[in-house]
């Protein structure tokens, strides 16, 4: 789609932000052309693919700066994803790739999506008693990458968090797990091993912590992210379970950033994408959209005063 904004139909700046994103996606927007179109009126508004494709094809037809997306909204409401409350970017993400997923007929379909957005990896633990291992290969959407350590200091950059993310934890105290063979609980070593990475990876910064009244508040500080990303340079040989084809395609360029400004109670998510065949930076914020710079997009980097 071209730079096309999308009016807020509700406190719909997240869904706005999510969207853009996928739709700015021309690999997912290869898909979305090829789907099934339903053959009653009654399937086509609750279905969530078709109504993707329609609201694309709004964007890229018209020639007004902004369409309203209130038919696909409509058409979430009926899964739950309901308007005038506030959403989390991540979990709106999972909710739209499984209902997309669920609703895709044809299985090359289903295929190709997962193959643009489905990361695997392996879980390992090893007794550290008796050296017992088990091995669990597992796939998910996004890498949930935590912001501050075990000792809650805050990682200073992207590839500090990968590290972190991927680095053995042992399991002691009221974190052990029974061993099978010496037929109680020991201390275990922890660890998650990248098996494979997808066409388009999403990370999620987990920019949040609980106190220990259960309340919630966000993480605010500065953390720095590159433009691309070698998962080689960044991660260890220990670190990986892939063969070296496999490695030669984990090199990333930056392509969007869904960035949110406020506290966890209130504030307001915008979009940066990079368009793929322009190769230009945009700044979407609902219905407003301006061309901006990479020194633009560094302000999603966060500081305590963070707002656009």
């Amino acid at each position: 789609a071209g730079a096309i904004g999308l009016y807020n139909v509700g406190q719909s700046c997240c869904l706005n932000s999510v969207l853009q994103v996928f739709l700015m996606n021309i690999h997912f927007t290869g898909i979305l052309r090829r789907i099934t179109v339903p053959h009653r009126d009654s399937q086509k508004s609750r279905s969530v693919p078709y109504q993707m494709l329609l609201l694309l094809e709004k964007m890229q037809c018209g020639k007004q700066k902004a369409v309203f997306p209130a038919e696909l909204a409509c058409c979430l409401s009926a899964y739950r994803v309901e308007l005038f409350v506030q959403h989390d970017a991540a979990q709106l993400f999972l909710t739209l790739w499984n209902l997309i997923k669920k609703q895709l007929k044809k299985p090359e379909l289903v295929e190709n999506l997962s193959y643009l957005y489905t990361i695997c990896v392996q879980e390992h633990l090893v007794c550290q008693k008796c050296s017992l291992e088990t091995r669990r290969n597992s796939s998910m959407l996004t890498l949930p990458l935590p912001v501050l350590d075990a000792d809650s200091h805050t990682l200073r950059t992207l590839e500090d968090c990968l590290q972190y993310f991927f680095s053995p934890e042992e399991l002691t105290g009221h974190n052990m797990c029974f061993c099978e063979q010496c037929g109680m609980k020991t201390p275990f070593l922890q660890s998650t091993k990248l098996v494979h990475l997808p066409q388009t990876l999403t990370i999620h910064l987990k920019r949040f912590c609980f106190e220990e009244s259960a309340s919630v508040y966000k993480l605010s500080h500065r953390l720095p992210f590159p433009q691309d990303l070698d998962f080689n340079t960044v991660l260890t040989e220990n670190q990986c379970e892939a063969d070296d084809n496999e490695k030669a395609a984990w090199q990333y360029e930056l392509f969007a950033v869904v960035a949110h400004s406020g506290s966890t109670d209130c504030g307001h998510y915008c979009a940066y994408v990079r368009s793929l065949t322009e190769c230009k930076w945009y700044c979407f914020n609902d219905s407003e959209v301006c061309k901006v710079s990479w020194d633009d997009v560094k302000c999603t980097y966060g500081h305590f005063n963070l707002s656009w």
